[in-house]
């Protein structure tokens, strides 16, 4: 692993100035250089810290009690490999082309609109985490007796930020050591709860009640973590070879979001409770409950930061991501302490069904239109608008919108699959219509 990124800043000379410059080198204008790179190990650990989500489980949890415990995981395993082909291929692509997914969207979109991908991927994490700080301090609260709650979303809004400010690195070493303390945790966790139903027998023999459709509970698994997984660039551009960060990325959701899924749903069979902090709290264990959350929602919320920081460094053209780091932290926690954050939960939902199709849009350029390449472009040199690409993130927009209004599949994936499909239809659609331009303009 090399140091160059490790460190929270560099000094570079200016060509044309005696006075040297100081550069954010996590990289928020420019490609990540081969000398910056990290081992794969080091964005393994940061990957699985942000798989770590409460929600995820919750969601595991109310789809087991729909099915029993064979159902469960059977859906739980499709979802998980759906999600993990998604995350991985745009973990690639970063990791070929050494971009954030906010510069990757420059290059799909435009120099003009890319900066809506730009605004809705830091605004939704701003949201978020306002969101995020909001449960930290309800819960602390609760476990403290405290009637108050804005003085622990001041303190956990802040604390949160502390590893995002410091980037990759500081978000890695809280990886380090949140990952295995929730791991031993939910295993813990798993064995009471085989104890509780008399064993493994009784518990593969579980049926649900039907409340749920197969195709619905895929669209909650999947939709759990697909939108925070089109952003996983920010951390795959990190990786040596895009190879090694496909691969990583792949095993890595696979698992933990099946783990996930897994340890939600046999917690929620056994004691008829969804909520895993809320499982741990009847248990009696409110101390560990409080412990997992803090860590928990820290490892998620520090990459939200470095998110919304990565973003805002892009849509304004400031080669340092952390004075947005730190305007969205001041933020989310105005949206945590005056409550309205739980206003937003909705809209940033929806806000939610047009993120896939970027995904699918980067993804659908990355094969068909680059051909698993680096196209090279210098950013700064990008067309205002790249029509080919704006056409197909729309339509997957659309079909996304489609399955949200009709319930109709599952949103997310239909959005991405269309915005594929149809970046080859409008760069061939582009290219018909530049031939005549430039025949003309020749003649």
């Amino acid at each position: 692993m090399t140091t160059t990124a490790s460190r929270p800043e560099a000094i570079v000379p200016e060509p044309d100035d005696a006075q040297p410059v100081r550069i954010d080198t996590d990289y928020p204008l420019t490609r990540v250089p081969l000398s910056a790179r990290q081992g794969w190990f080091g964005v393994l650990v940061v990957v699985a810290g942000f798989l770590f989500f409460t929600p995820t489980m919750v969601t595991g949890g109310a789809v087991a009690g729909a099915f029993g415990f064979a159902g469960f995981v059977g859906i739980a395993i499709v979802a998980s490999i759906v999600l993990a082909l998604y995350v991985a291929t745009l973990g690639a692509v970063s990791a070929r082309t050494g971009l954030s997914t906010v510069l990757l969207a420059r290059l799909v979109l435009g120099r003009v609109g890319g900066k809506w991908a730009s605004i809705v991927l830091g605004g939704t994490q701003i949201g978020w985490y306002g969101i995020t700080v909001g449960i930290f301090a309800n819960l602390l609260a609760t476990a403290l007796g405290w009637d108050v709650t804005w003085p622990l979303a001041i303190f956990g809004g802040l604390l949160m930020a502390t590893t995002a400010y410091w980037g990759f690195k500081g978000i890695e070493i809280l990886s380090w050591v949140s990952v295995p303390l929730m791991l031993g945790l939910c295993f813990w966790v798993m064995g009471l709860s085989v104890g509780e139903v008399g064993g493994w027998a009784n518990l593969w023999a579980t049926e649900g009640d039907a409340s749920i459709a197969p195709g619905m509970a895929l669209t909650m698994m999947i939709g759990t973590f697909i939108s925070g997984g089109t952003q996983i660039g920010n951390w795959t551009r990190f990786s040596k070879k895009a190879g090694t960060a496909f691969l990583t990325c792949l095993g890595v959701v696979v698992v933990i979001e099946f783990a996930l899924l897994f340890f939600g749903g046999i917690g929620a069979i056994a004691f008829a409770e969804p909520d895993f902090t809320n499982l741990l709290l009847g248990l009696g264990l409110a101390l560990l409950a409080v412990f997992m959350l803090v860590f928990n929602l820290w490892t998620t919320n520090d990459n939200a930061a470095y998110a919304f920081g990565v973003a805002g460094a892009e849509l304004f053209g400031v080669a340092n991501k952390r004075p947005f780091i730190i305007g969205g932290v001041v933020i989310g926690i105005a949206l945590a302490v005056t409550n309205a954050a739980d206003a937003m939960t909705g809209f940033l939902v929806l806000l939610g069904t047009v993120i896939p199709p970027l995904g699918g849009a980067v993804i659908g350029t990355f094969l068909f239109t680059w051909r698993l390449r680096d196209p090279g472009t210098q950013l700064g040199t990008v067309p205002a608008f790249q029509w080919a690409g704006i056409a197909a993130y729309l339509a997957g927009t659309a079909a996304a919108f489609f399955g949200s209004f009709t319930g109709i599949g599952s949103p997310a994936l239909q959005g991405i699959i269309v915005a594929i499909l149809a970046v080859p239809v409008a760069s061939a659609i582009a290219r018909a219509v530049r031939k005549p331009v430039a025949t003309g303009a020749a003649a």
